[in-house]
């Protein structure tokens, strides 16, 4: 049986690339089909979205921040082998530019926070949204670390959202915290040198 590692390694870090983009359009393509289907107007949908910047940088980013400082205190303490994704994340990221990777980390923060909190958690509730999300990241599912991890992720964002009303926040937090994660992993591997 062939493992997560080696099946991702049939796939150059550009098709992952793709992959990722195509994944995270139809996100938001699915997002805006079941805003048009769910919401009475465009405005229900739009009264989602409060521009407070000091609130978002504020609320949202210490939120990241938090969500980080958990991983890393996480990878303290458990075995390296609970956070295996199989090479993936770091393929994605090997390479790829600052504002590649905030265009990327943007889109994704985006499309998933207005899909889970701003359709699917306004629609059929809190935890119907934690557990799609979490399930939405399938490779994680026989990860039983990773899987509960993205999970508690999910109900943190969650409730930032039932807290603040308000989806610019959680996107900001979404960002943030793949960014800097990201930014962990590109620097990571390009310190180790491409093993792939």
């Amino acid at each position: 049986m062939m493992t997560e590692k080696k099946r991702s390694r049939h796939f150059t870090a550009k098709e992952l690339r793709l992959n990722l983009y195509i994944t995270q359009l139809l996100v938001l393509l699915i997002s805006i089909i079941l805003a048009w289907l769910l919401f009475d107007s465009p405005q229900d949908v739009l009264t989602l979205f409060v521009w407070d910047p000091i609130r978002i940088l504020l609320i949202g980013g210490g939120a990241a921040i938090c969500i980080v400082m958990l991983d890393y205190v996480a990878m303290k303490l458990f075995p390296e082998s609970w956070f295996d994704d199989g090479g993936i994340n770091e393929r994605v990221f090997h390479g790829i530019g600052i504002i590649h990777l905030a265009c990327v980390t943007l889109l994704i923060g985006f499309a998933e926070e207005f899909l889970f909190r701003g359709i699917v958690q306004t629609q059929f509730g809190f935890w119907v949204a934690s557990l799609t999300f979490a399930v939405l990241h399938v490779r994680y599912i026989r990860k039983p670390f990773l899987f509960t991890f993205v999970l508690v992720i999910s109900m943190f964002l969650g409730c930032l959202f039932e807290l603040t009303g308000n989806l610019f926040i959680t996107i900001f937090a979404h960002f943030l915290t793949d960014f800097m994660m990201g930014l962990h992993l590109r620097e990571g591997v390009d310190n180790k040198g491409d093993e792939y």
